[in-house]
């Protein structure tokens, strides 16, 4: 098995962190633009506009407790508990291809939910003792 030094786990937790950051924050201008893409999206689900406006809004906040250290722990289980719900969309409604992304979305899904799997991990262990 596999042991990593807690130096390096934290370096992985802070990279993972800010790539998960950075595509929460990047989805953000779809959303909150009203892109044809996301409306259809949300549209399909049964939430629009609300849902689209919500769920932009809680990925905002989340990015930004993913890049603020002593708050990563809480940033990366509201993105884990999104992104199951990111997921389980494509999975059971949405289809895993949208609109010719070749899987885009859905892959970006994926890999947030598993790095915010691995941060919550890392900075478990990282939690002050009791």
């Amino acid at each position: 098995m596999l042991s990593l030094t807690q130096p390096i786990k934290n370096r992985i937790s802070t990279i993972l962190s800010i790539l998960s950051a950075i595509i929460f924050l990047q989805t953000l201008f779809f959303k909150f633009t009203g892109a044809q893409e996301s409306v259809e999206i949300f549209s399909s689900l049964g939430v629009e506009p609300w849902g689209r406006i919500w769920t932009g809004t809680f990925e905002f906040l989340i990015a930004i407790l993913l890049l603020i250290p002593p708050l990563r722990f809480i940033g990366a289980m509201g993105g884990f508990f999104l992104m199951i719900g990111a997921v389980f969309s494509h999975l059971l409604f949405l289809g895993i291809v949208i609109h010719e992304d070749g899987g885009l979305l859905f892959g970006l899904a994926l890999f947030t939910l598993v790095s915010c799997a691995v941060i919550l991990s890392i900075e478990w262990d990282n939690r002050p003792p009791s």
